[in-house]
């Protein structure tokens, strides 16, 4: 459940200010203060002890305690940076507030700002999808999740960004359960119940009816699972004026162990989250829905674990893809190419206008680029260059 928003067009007045217990006051980039900055006497003062300049709030956000024993933090946005720059430090100052649990946050944004709408779409969508606290497993209680969110200053409705933030939620709150909580069946449960909540249409194409069609790429790794567990979930949005139809295909893999290719235990670590393009995907699926954007969206999930049995595909197995391609499996760790072949297949079948695929080569993808860039294989550069 999403934290509860308010916006204010006008800026609380000094009485309001003081009350507050926990700030995060947004400021334009620039070699100084903006006289008016909300406590700015304050920020002076801890800018000085710690012997940082006023631009340094552009990378690194400052904290204080007020006299009233509030918590204040302060963080310079610039439009002129990348997305990514001013997401993360917007992350790293909310993170300092969230850090001591509060009822509710307040976000003061300065009238110096040239796009306080920008900053505001921006604030929301990181306090919001942080403000809940992912599933929480240990014997410790779980943090205590933000119960309003206030920003102060914009009039912006923010209902997008809200719908983002619940759908980056929903993808992290899948990704991070354990793997004898989300397989494969319950995953699908998880997706009935939130068709039937979101109004998408659902059909499973269970292992029987993927061997009879033919799809024999998915059913070399599927067999190794559990007995009725693999399959791939077709979940549709479409309102009522669509422009285009577009294609999300997921990679669902609960739990990759490399099948008799068996991984090393550290390289098996975390392998729970090979379902990671499949959250992806329905993160996306009901941002989209909450917007209601005027697109046909059809999410192709391929569900499945990668285990050893005595029926899991060998090493020199030849098996024949729905497509009628023949491939000899060579190694069993390359599973998330065999589901998602077939799954690409039926997706394609539709003839979408735009069709993209999100798989979980993270390793090979973090050695090629690092950590600050996605990589992208496309079949025509459109998406790239068009934006």
């Amino acid at each position: 459940m999403l934290t509860a928003l308010q916006t204010y067009p006008a800026l609380p007045d000094s009485g309001v200010f003081r009350k507050m217990s926990h700030v995060l006051v947004l400021l334009p980039a620039g070699d100084d203060l903006p006289a008016d900055c909300p406590d700015g006497k304050l920020l002076r003062a801890t800018l000085a002890r710690r012997q940082l300049d006023a631009d340094e709030l552009s990378s690194d956000p400052q904290a204080a305690n007020s006299s009233e024993g509030g918590l204040r933090v302060w963080l310079m946005l610039d439009p002129e940076k990348p997305a990514f720059e001013n997401l993360s430090l917007l992350r790293q100052g909310i993170a300092i507030l969230l850090d001591e649990e509060p009822v509710t946050v307040d976000v003061i944004i300065s009238p110096k700002i040239m796009r306080p709408e920008w900053a505001a779409d921006l604030v929301a969508y990181v306090a919001l999808a942080n403000g809940t606290p992912l599933p929480h497993r240990k014997q410790k209680d779980a943090p205590r999740a933000l119960e309003a969110l206030q920003i102060w200053g914009c009039a912006e409705n923010l209902s997008n960004a809200a719908a983002l933030a619940e759908g980056n939620l929903l993808a992290r709150s899948l990704t991070v359960l354990p793997p004898n909580e989300l397989t494969p069946a319950v995953y699908r449960s998880k997706l009935a119940a939130l068709a039937s909540e979101c109004g998408w249409e659902m059909e499973v194409f269970d292992l029987p009816r993927l061997r009879e069609m033919g799809a024999g790429a998915f059913v070399s790794v599927a067999q190794g699972s559990a007995a009725g567990d693999a399959a791939i979930v077709w979940l549709s949005f479409n309102p009522v004026h669509t422009q285009n139809r577009v294609a999300l295909v997921g990679k669902g893999i609960c739990f990759d162990t490399g099948g008799h290719n068996l991984k090393q235990a550290e390289s098996m670590i975390g392998m729970h989250e090979d379902m990671a393009g499949s959250a992806a995907v329905v993160g996306l699926l009901l941002a989209a829905t909450r917007m209601v954007l005027p697109l046909r969206i059809d999410a192709w999930l391929a569900l499945a674990s990668n285990d050893i049995s005595p029926q899991a595909a060998r090493q020199g197995d030849v098996v024949t893809a729905l497509d009628g391609t023949t491939i000899e499996i060579v190694h069993t760790d390359a599973e998330g190419r065999m589901v998602l072949a077939d799954t690409l297949v039926l997706a394609g079948r539709d003839e979408p206008d735009l069709m993209v695929d999100f798989g979980t080569l993270t390793y090979t993808m973090i050695q090629a680029l690092g950590t600050r860039y996605c990589g992208i294989f496309a079949s025509s550069d459109y998406p790239i260059t068009s934006g």
